[in-house]
C-alpha cells in the first residue's frame, strides 16, 4: 500500500482504536481527537478542537507561564508522559480516573509542533481496587470473628468461650436455633488454631441411615448395591483436623454406636470391612435439638451425648441480641453491595425500625436473605420499608414482640415445629416459599417436615 493510501485511512484507524487519542500544537490547542477521546471525555470533536487542552482539567498537567502569558504544559519541557494514572473532568463536570501517556510530534528538521496523548479510561480498575479495599475492610472488622459478627454482651461471651475452645482438642458441641451461625462458629474454632489443617462438614439430616455411614466411614467396593468402588468417608479427609457433624442430633441409633466407638478408641471402619483405620480429628458437632430431652425420651444415646457435650457452646438467637441488629445489617448491606454492583448506600430509619423489632425465627440467616430480596426489589439510593421481605414489612410493630417461651413454647423442637406450621400456612403449602420465610434451605423444611410429623395436606386443608 503506498504512503498517501496510509495518509488517507489514518482517521478510520485512530478513530477505531478504543483508547481516547488527542494532538494538540505546540500551544495546547487541540488539533484532532478521535471517537475514543470522543467517549471518554465526553466532549465532542467539534466542542475540543480550536480550544486549550486544559479544559481536561487534568490534574497532574503542569502548565506554567511563559513569554507575556502563554500557557504550555511540561510535556514540551520533559519530551514523554508515560502510563501516569490521573483524573480528568469529563463534560459532565465529573471527575474520571485515566491512564495517560503523551509524546512530542516533531517535524522532518526535528522542530517539535505538537503532541500526542493517549488516554485510557481505568474506573473500571479503580472500582476494582475499591471493592477489593472494601472486601478487605471487611475482614479486618475489629467487631467480627472468623465471620461471626457481633459486640453485645452475649456474642463477647462467644467470641472468647471459642478461643478457649480453640486451645483444647475435646469434642465440641454447639447448640443454636437454625440460622445463628453454628458453623460459622464450627469454623472458628478450627480456624484459630489450625487453619491449615482439613475441615470437613457433614450434614447428618441430609442423608439416609445407609448413605450417611459410608459417607462418614467410607465404604470397601461391592458392600452394597451401587458400590462399584472404593470411597473414603469424612472422617478419613479429615485427618489431622477437624470434622463438623451438623444436625448431630439426626444421627440414627445405630450410626451413634458407630460414633461413640470413633471417639473412644479413635479409629474407623469402612462399611463392608473390618479392618480398623486410626484417626486423629476432632469432632466438633452442632444441633438446634434439646439433647438432653431426647436422651430421657430414649432418642439418643445417653454416653454418646456425655462424649460430645464436653465443650458446650450455646449461639444466641437474634432476638436476644438486638444490639447487634444495626451492625450485621450494615455487614449485609455491604456485603449485598459489593456482590451486586447496585449503588445502594444505606438503610432508612423507618426500615431499620422494621429491622431491629422483628422477631427474626429464622435469626441471621433470614436476615442475610433479608438484604438479598431488598437489592432485588431496591432501585433507589436506600432500601426502604416496600422494599423488605413482605413478612418483615408486613407485620405491625407491636405485634413483633416475641413471646417468652412460657408463653407460647414449650420446648425448642415445639417452637421449631410451631414455626414451620405457620411458614407453611402462609405459602399455602409451598415448600420453597417456607423456605424463604424461615430463612432456610428447602432441604431443612423438608427435613423439619419429616422430623416433627408435620402432613402438608393436613395443614393445606386446616
Amino acid at each position: 500500500m503506498l504512503k498517501q493510501d496510509w495518509n488517507s485511512y489514518w482517521k478510520t484507524v485512530v478513530d477505531t482504536i478504543h483508547d481516547g487519542v488527542m494532538i494538540v500544537d505546540n500551544q495546547g490547542v487541540v488539533v484532532s481527537i478521535n471517537k475514543g477521546m470522543e467517549r471518554i471525555s465526553g466532549f465532542k470533536a467539534g466542542e475540543m478542537v480550536g480550544k486549550s487542552c486544559t479544559m481536561l482539567n487534568c490534574d497532574i498537567c503542569e502548565i506554567a507561564q511563559k513569554d507575556g502569558g502563554g500557557h504550555w504544559c511540561a510535556l514540551f519541557a520533559t519530551g514523554r508522559i508515560n502510563e501516569r494514572r490521573c483524573n480528568i473532568v469529563r463534560r459532565d463536570g465529573k471527575t474520571f480516573p485515566v491512564l495517560k501517556n503523551a509524546s512530542l510530534l516533531k517535524d522532518s528538521e526535528g522542530e517539535t509542533i505538537g503532541a500526542v496523548e493517549t488516554i485510557t479510561d481505568i474506573s473500571e480498575l479503580i472500582e476494582k481496587d475499591n471493592r477489593i479495599q472494601e472486601y478487605q475492610r471487611e475482614l479486618r472488622r475489629e467487631d467480627g470473628f472468623f465471620g461471626l459478627i457481633g459486640q453485645s454482651e452475649p456474642m463477647r461471651r462467644i467470641f472468647s468461650l471459642i478461643r478457649d475452645a480453640a486451645g483444647s482438642d475435646a469434642p465440641v458441641i454447639i447448640y443454636g436455633e437454625s440460622g445463628t451461625g453454628k458453623e460459622l462458629a464450627a469454623r472458628a474454632i478450627h480456624n484459630s488454631r489450625d487453619p491449615q489443617k482439613p475441615f470437613v462438614a457433614v450434614n447428618c439430616a441430609a442423608l439416609n441411615e445407609q448413605l450417611l455411614e459410608s459417607e462418614l466411614f467410607g465404604h470397601e467396593k461391592g458392600a452394597f448395591t451401587g458400590a462399584d468402588k472404593k470411597r473414603t468417608g469424612r472422617f478419613e479427609a479429615a485427618h489431622g483436623g477437624a470434622i463438623f457433624l451438623d444436625e448431630v442430633g439426626d444421627l440414627p441409633l445405630s450410626t451413634q454406636v458407630k460414633l461413640l466407638r470413633v471417639l473412644e478408641q479413635k479409629v474407623i471402619e469402612r462399611v463392608g470391612s473390618s479392618k480398623s483405620i486410626p484417626i486423629n480429628v476432632r469432632v466438633i458437632s452442632a444441633t438446634n435439638r434439646d439433647l438432653g430431652q431426647m436422651v430421657r425420651e430414649g432418642r439418643f444415646r445417653q454416653d454418646l451425648y456425655y462424649r460430645l457435650n464436653v465443650i458446650p457452646v450455646h449461639l444466641p438467637p437474634l432476638r436476644e441480641r438486638r444490639e447487634d441488629i444495626p451492625l450485621l445489617s450494615t455487614h449485609f448491606l455491604t456485603r449485598a453491595r459489593l456482590k451486586s454492583g447496585k449503588n445502594i448506600t444505606g438503610i432508612s430509619n423507618e426500615a431499620l425500625r422494621m429491622i431491629v423489632k422483628h422477631v427474626w425465627p429464622g435469626n441471621v440467616r433470614e436476615l442475610k436473605s433479608a438484604f438479598e430480596y431488598a437489592f432485588v426489589t431496591c432501585h433507589d439510593d436506600l432500601i426502604e420499608p416496600r422494599h423488605l421481605p413482605p413478612v418483615v414489612a408486613g407485620a405491625p410493630l407491636a405485634d413483633c414482640r416475641e413471646p417468652a417461651p412460657a408463653e407460647k413454647y414449650q420446648s425448642p423442637d415445639d417452637r421449631a415445629r410451631t414455626e414451620l406450621v405457620e411458614a407453611l400456612e402462609k405459602s399455602n403449602g409451598n415448600q420453597t416459599e417456607a423456605a424463604k420465610l424461615l430463612g432456610v434451605s428447602r432441604v431443612t423444611v423438608w427435613n423439619r417436615m419429616k422430623r416433627y410429623g408435620v402432613d402438608l395436606k393436613s395443614v393445606v386443608n386446616r
